[in-house]
C-alpha cells in the first residue's frame, strides 16, 4: 500500500507527517493507499516557493501562460482513461462518471484561456488638461485550493487554471480521501512546462488546512464542501485578510409540474438523484409533485431506481457505485431510518441491496422515502447520498414557498411543458442554479456556480469568466500627466 507524495517544486516528495489517512477503493472496501497529514513545515516551504516563484510567474507574457493551458489541455486529452480509472478506484463512481468529471476539467482549462484575455482593463484620456486615467489589473500572490472528495479533478480546476494564467501560483490540498487524481494530474503539470513552485500540492486533512489559512504569504482561498466547514474556512480565511470564496451544502428540490412530458424526462429525473450515488452538491434530494400527478410520477421513478444496477464503477453495466466510506453509508442509512421515524414512507430501501460481487463494497441502493412534511429532517438536511424524499406541494406557488424556506440555495429545477410556469419558476426560485427540463443544473466553465444562502459563502462564485477574474487580480488605477 504506497503513499500518495506531495507536488512540490516540480518534485514529488514523501510527506513528513505522523498521521496518515487511509485511502479506499470504495468498492472492494480495501484500502489502496494511504496519505499523510502535511506538517506546518511543509506547508511554510511551499508556501515560500510559490510566493518566490509567483514573482517571476506575473512577469512572463500573457500569452505564453496561456499556452501552458494548451498543452495542458491536450495531455488531460490523452490520459483521460487513465485519470478516469483513478478516480473511479479512489472515488467509487463508474468509469463514465468520472470522465465526465475530467472532461468538465478540460472545459474550465478552455475557459481559463479565454478568460485570461479579458484581463485588460479600461482608459481614458484627457479626464482633465493633459491628464490620462488608466484601470488594470493585476495578479495578487499565492492562493490555496482546498477541494472535496466528490469530484476530486473537476473541482481543482474551477480554480486553478484562471489563477495561474492571470499571474498567481497555487497551492493545491485535495481531499484525502481522493487524493490519487490530482496525484496523477499533476504529472501532467509539470508535462505542460510549468516552472518550479507555480503549482503545488500539499496533501493532508484539517491540519494543512489551518497551516494554510494563517499563512501570511497566502493572500486567498478557494473552497468547496460542507456549509460548517466552508463557514470555518470563511471566517478563519478573512479574519487573516484573505480573499475567500467557499462552496458549500445543498438541499436541491426538483419540482415535477402535471404537464410535464415524464417519459422523456424522467431518466434525466432519475441521474439528478442517483448519480454518483447522490454524492454531488448539484444532486436531486426532494421530488416535489402536486397531488395530481403524484402517483404518476412516484410509479415512474420507482420503476427506474430499482432497475438500478449496484457495481464496481469500471464495469460497464454498472449503473451506480458504491459511497465513499462505510462510516457514510452508515450516516444515510441514519436518514433512511429517521425519515422512516419521522412519519415517512419507505417505498425502496437502499439498506437491502446488495452486490454480491463485491460484498466488502460501500453499497447503498435507491432509496425512496414517500410522504415527507416540511419538518421532517430528510426535508431539511444534506444527505449526500441516494436517498430520494416525495414531498406533495398543492400548487407551484406552494412549491415555490417550500423551497425557498430552505437554508440552502444551491439548485432547483423544474420539470414543465408550460413557458409560463418556467417563468415563474425562474423568477420565484431563490437559488444560484435553476433547470428547466434538466435535472442537474450544472453550468458550463463560463458561466459561475452561483449558489446561495448558506450553500456559499463570499461574493465571487467559483468558475466561469468574471468572477474569477475578478477573485485572482486586483485593480490598479493610474492617473497620469506628462
Amino acid at each position: 500500500m504506497r503513499s500518495i507524495l506531495n507536488f512540490v517544486n516540480n518534485k514529488f516528495e514523501e510527506g513528513e507527517g505522523e498521521d496518515r489517512f487511509d485511502v479506499f477503493n470504495p468498492a472492494f472496501g480495501a484500502k489502496i493507499a494511504s496519505v499523510r497529514e502535511a506538517r506546518r513545515e511543509e506547508v511554510e516551504r511551499a508556501v515560500d516557493l510559490a510566493y518566490d516563484a509567483q514573482l517571476k510567474w506575473q512577469k512572463v507574457p500573457i500569452s505564453d501562460r496561456i499556452n501552458h493551458l494548451f498543452k495542458l489541455e491536450r495531455l488531460i486529452w490523452a490520459n483521460i482513461d487513465k485519470i478516469a480509472e483513478v478516480t473511479t478506484n479512489e472515488h467509487g463512481k463508474t468509469f463514465e462518471e468520472a470522465k465526465g468529471d475530467a472532461i468538465r476539467a478540460i472545459q474550465n482549462v478552455q475557459s481559463a484561456a479565454a478568460a485570461s484575455y479579458h484581463i485588460m482593463g479600461r482608459n481614458n484620456k484627457q479626464i482633465a488638461n493633459g491628464v490620462d486615467e488608466e484601470l488594470i489589473r493585476v495578479p495578487i500572490g499565492v492562493f490555496a485550493i482546498i477541494s472535496p472528495f466528490n469530484f476530486p479533478v473537476m473541482i481543482p480546476f474551477w480554480f486553478f487554471p484562471y489563477s495561474v494564467t492571470l499571474g498567481n501560483s497555487v497551492i493545491i490540498k485535495p481531499s484525502e480521501k481522493t487524493p490519487m487524481s490530482m496525484e496523477t494530474v499533476m504529472n501532467l503539470v509539470k508535462e505542460a512546462g510549468y516552472p518550479e513552485g507555480v503549482v503545488q500540492m500539499i496533501n493532508g486533512g484539517k491540519e494543512s488546512v489551518d497551516f494554510l489559512l494563517e499563512n501570511k504569504k497566502v493572500a486567498g482561498v478557494s473552497f468547496v464542501g460542507s456549509t460548517p466547514v466552508a463557514e470555518y474556512v470563511y471566517r478563519k480565511g478573512t479574519s487573516n485578510r484573505k480573499r475567500v470564496q467557499a462552496g458549500a451544502s445543498a438541499k436541491n428540490y426538483i419540482l415535477v409540474m402535471p404537464d410535464a412530458d415524464l417519459e422523456g424526462g424522467i431518466d434525466n429525473i432519475i441521474g439528478s438523484f442517483y448519480g454518483n450515488a447522490g454524492e454531488r452538491c448539484l444532486a436531486g434530494s426532494v421530488l416535489v409533485t402536486l397531488p395530481e400527478n403524484h402517483d404518476k410520477v412516484m410509479n415512474a421513478f420507482k420503476k427506474r431506481a430499482t432497475g438500478l444496477r449496484l457495481g464496481y464503477g469500471m464495469e460497464p453495466d454498472t449503473d451506480m457505485g458504491p459511497l465513499i466510506r462505510r462510516e457514510h453509508k452508515e450516516r444515510v442509512e441514519t436518514y433512511i431510518q429517521k425519515g422512516e421515524d419521522e412519519g415517512g414512507k419507505i417505498l425502496l430501501d437502499g439498506r437491502k441491496a446488495t452486490c454480491s460481487k463485491y460484498p466488502n463494497g460501500f453499497f447503498l441502493g435507491p432509496s425512496i422515502i414517500d410522504g415527507v412534511t416540511e419538518g421532517m429532517t430528510v426535508m431539511n438536511d444534506e444527505i449526500f447520498g441516494p436517498v430520494a424524499s416525495f414531498y406533495t406541494a398543492n400548487s407551484l406557488d406552494d412549491a415555490l414557498d417550500v423551497m425557498n424556506r430552505s437554508r440552502f440555495g444551491n439548485a432547483s429545477s423544474i420539470y414543465t411543458s408550460s413557458g409560463q410556469n418556467a417563468r415563474k419558476f425562474s423568477e420565484g426560485i431563490n437559488v444560484g442554479n435553476i433547470g428547466i427540463n434538466v435535472g442537474v443544473a450544472a453550468p458550463i466553465a463560463f458561466y459561475p456556480f452561483s449558489g446561495m444562502k448558506e450553500s456559499f459563502f463570499g461574493d465571487l462564485h467559483p468558475q466561469g469568466g468574471d468572477d474569477n477574474v475578478l477573485f485572482f487580480t486586483e485593480r490598479k488605477v493610474i492617473i497620469s500627466r506628462w
